[in-house]
C-alpha cells in the first residue's frame, strides 16, 4: 500500500497523531463502561466523531479517500465536537472568566471552520490559517486543564484530563494534512 506522505516527518505527524488519537478514544471508552452509559453517554457521542476523523485520517493517509472529501468531512466532524462540546453542552468551570473565554474561543474556532469551507477555492488557506485553528484548539483544552486543576480532584479527573486532550491532537493531525494540501496547490 502507498501512503499519500513521502516525507518522514509527515509520516511521523500522522502516525502520532493516530496513536495518540487512538489511546484517547480507547479511554474514554473504557470510561464509559466504567461509568455506565447513562452517566457518560455524552462521550460516547463525541467517540463517535472522533473515531470517524481517526478512520478518514487512515483512509486519506493510504490514498482511499481524496482531499476534497476528507477535509471536508473532517472539518464537519471536528465542528460538530466543538459544537457539541464547547459551545451546546458546555462544562461548568470554575471561574465565569473561564467560562467565556472558552465559549468566545470555541465560536471563534467554529467560525474559522466554517470560514475554512465557505470559500470557494479552500486550498488557498494559508498555512499560518491552519495552524490558527490547531492553535485556538490548544488553548481551549489548556483553559479546560486549568480548570480542572481548579476544580477538587475526583474519580472522573484523569477521564477528563484525556478527554480534553482527544480533539486538539486530532486537529493537529487534520491539520499537518491541510498543510500538505496547501503546500501541493503552490
Amino acid at each position: 500500500m502507498q501512503t499519500r506522505f513521502k516525507k518522514n516527518a509527515k509520516i511521523f505527524d500522522i502516525v502520532i497523531t493516530a496513536v495518540a488519537g487512538i489511546v484517547s478514544v480507547g479511554v474514554m471508552l473504557y470510561a464509559v463502561i466504567h461509568f455506565g452509559l447513562q452517566e457518560a453517554w455524552p462521550e460516547l457521542v463525541l467517540n463517535l466523531f472522533y473515531i470517524a476523523c481517526l478512520v478518514m485520517i487512515w483512509m486519506y493517509f493510504f490514498n482511499r479517500l481524496d482531499s476534497h472529501r476528507f477535509n471536508y468531512w473532517c472539518s464537519i466532524s471536528v465542528g460538530t465536537t466543538v459544537l457539541l462540546r464547547d459551545i451546546l453542552f458546555a462544562p461548568p468551570l470554575a471561574y465565569y472568566s473561564l467560562h467565556l473565554a472558552c465559549l468566545t474561543l470555541s465560536v471563534l474556532l467554529l467560525c474559522m471552520l466554517t470560514f475554512f469551507y465557505a470559500r470557494k477555492n479552500w486550498q488557498s488557506y494559508t498555512k499560518r490559517n491552519l495552524w490558527a485553528i490547531c492553535v485556538i484548539d490548544i488553548i481551549i483544552a489548556a483553559l479546560y486543564n486549568y480548570d480542572i486543576y481548579l476544580e477538587p480532584i475526583n474519580e472522573y479527573t484523569n477521564y477528563l484530563l484525556t478527554e480534553i486532550w482527544i480533539r486538539p491532537t486530532i486537529t493537529y493531525g487534520l491539520v499537518a494534512c491541510f498543510v500538505t494540501e496547501a503546500e501541493k496547490n503552490k
